[in-house]
């Protein structure tokens, strides 16, 4: 697809989700103990606050105690100019996530279509550059799934690749993050993969993978708190930095991108 300066980074407006009390039965691949529903929505607040700063309108939606990884909207959709694609995240806990965050999509967006087929999509495999969209297989993604949405974004007019996300890693982007243009910051496992070999590349230090999954949200990044040299790294490379909690976030493998739709709708 054409270049398109400032997809991956300028936003207009996002949608989050207050977390719920039941988040604390949240999905981990690690047990860190459970998230407290009242710390988490007070990093939260700080989140969206952060959002606001930069210069995003933000919709927070209720919590859904029924369903405890909500507040992790980015998972069951994809926002671009056009309109909003409901994905169908890969684990069966999540499957009526996309319908209840669909009401907030069609507020925003006059096209809302659903993932065709029965293949999964997590919308944190899924990584927006400005001229290339990256579509991570891993336990949540399957080909199916990311083949099938492939097929929307190229309808849509953009380009889309499905890579192999590195073995031990939960999500695409638990691994990396677009900085704008053609830039990214990733892990190491990430770079020794390959994916990102045309790409500039700016490397997570050692002991703070964590940290590689950041925002870049307008001219500021969000980087999560606890992580100064990933900070360092990206204050070094030019970048404005804001710190942003995620503590509570991390016990159920949630990071800061996980917890917003951000997009600049074209209506």
């Amino acid at each position: 697809m054409p270049h398109h300066p400032g997809l991956s980074y300028r936003f207009t407006h996002a949608i989050t989700r207050t977390p719920a009390d039941s988040v604390a039965h949240g999905l981990r691949a690690v047990d860190h103990g459970d998230p407290s529903g009242e710390a988490f929505r007070a990093e939260h607040a700080v989140y969206v606050k952060a959002l606001q700063d930069a210069g995003v309108k933000v919709e927070t939606l209720p919590k859904l105690e029924a369903f405890p990884d909500s507040c992790f909207v980015e998972d069951p959709a994809f926002c671009l100019p056009e309109g909003a694609i409901l994905l169908r995240p890969g684990t069966e806990s999540r499957a009526g996530e996309a319908a209840e965050i669909r009401p907030a999509l069609e507020r925003a967006f006059k096209k809302v279509v659903e993932l065709p087929g029965i293949g999964a999509v997590d919308g944190g495999d899924v990584l927006m550059l400005d001229d290339t969209i990256l579509i991570g297989l891993s336990a949540r993604t399957d080909r199916e799934g990311a083949t099938a949405f492939k097929m929307v974004l190229e309808g849509w007019g953009y380009a889309a690749k499905i890579a192999q996300t590195p073995e031990g890693v939960l999500h695409f982007k638990t691994a990396c993050a677009a900085l704008g243009g053609r830039k990214v910051l990733a892990t190491r496992a990430m770079i020794d993969s390959g994916i990102f070999e045309d790409l500039t590349v700016l490397e997570v230090p050692e002991d703070e993978e964590y940290a590689a999954n950041v925002i870049r949200v307008n001219d500021v990044v969000l980087v999560p708190d606890g992580y100064p040299k990933t900070k360092a790294v990206l204050d070094a490379a030019g970048y404005s930095t804001v710190v942003v909690p995620t503590h509570e976030a991390r016990k159920v493998d949630g990071g800061l991108s996980c917890l917003s739709l951000r997009f600049n709708p074209a209506n």
